[in-house]
């Protein structure tokens, strides 16, 4: 987004691990080219839709797609929209950047799939599907649940690419045998420094590529945790798993809990 007061709020830089001070002999090859780091914000309405893509290889920033996202009017009201955005983001004073730039949902994914197209990672024409990329979540909320509402309000289908994620909390307990139920548990755990503001979309993206990182220097092989199938319903592929809801209540407004 090329907007002033956007690019102000955001430098969309990234604070890559220093890779030349770890030990890579660990690190395994990937089946996928990409990661893409998806982290929402809003339970009743998306109003943050972040997106970090990491070289599978290299474990290098490649580019980051930030949007807010307008509610349509059907969802709420202006007030209530006003209500609704305070809540989520004057805590960190980033209200009025969100009201002078947030864009409705559709243009929001023609965008989306726009850049996905640009790095390659995606084309309509090849059947909708990531080529050799793959989601990254911190919970199966977002992709399994959120993603599908927000079609369903915004009266469009949900392509292909949106049916299977990588539930890193999953990984991450598979891997290193410790359960974490959300993404500052882990970073705790691995004894990595929070980057930015905990629910700002933004930031938490950058903090979960950071937990990405390190799970892959440490010989982690990312494989699909949850796979949605053509009547709707979700495979969950991993025998081990965290079953709990923190990653949801998450998202919510304090004052909604």
């Amino acid at each position: 987004m090329k907007d002033k007061n956007h690019l102000k709020a955001y430098s969309h830089g990234f604070p890559d691990l220093d890779t030349e001070s770890f030990d890579l002999k660990n690190v395994q090859p990937q089946q996928f080219d990409f990661f893409l780091v998806l982290d929402l914000e809003g339970s009743v309405s998306i109003l943050e839709f972040p997106v970090l893509m990491i070289d599978a290889k290299t474990l290098k920033h490649v580019d980051f797609f930030h949007r807010f996202v307008r509610p349509t009017d059907i969802e709420m009201g202006e007030e209530r929209k006003k209500e609704y955005v305070e809540q989520h983001y004057g805590q960190f004073g980033m209200s009025r950047v969100w009201h002078e730039t947030a864009i409705p949902f559709k243009k929001v994914i023609q965008q989306f799939e726009d850049w996905l197209s640009t790095h390659q990672v995606w084309a309509n024409k090849s059947g909708g599907h990531l080529n050799k990329g793959a989601f990254i979540t911190c919970g199966n909320w977002d992709i399994k649940t959120k993603i599908p509402e927000q079609y369903k309000v915004a009266g469009m289908q949900l392509p292909p690419y949106f049916m299977e994620w990588i539930n890193l909390k999953d990984v991450y307990l598979n891997f290193y045998k410790k359960k974490a139920t959300g993404m500052v548990p882990m970073m705790k755990l691995l004894q990595m420094p929070l980057v930015g503001n905990h629910h700002l979309g933004i930031d938490d993206t950058t903090n979960i590529a950071r937990v990405l990182q390190h799970l892959i220097i440490d010989g982690s092989v990312l494989q699909i945790t949850g796979r949605r199938n053509s009547d709707g319903n979700v495979d969950f592929l991993f025998k081990n798993r965290i079953q709990n809801n923190y990653r949801q209540f998450s998202k919510r407004p304090r004052t909604m809990n």
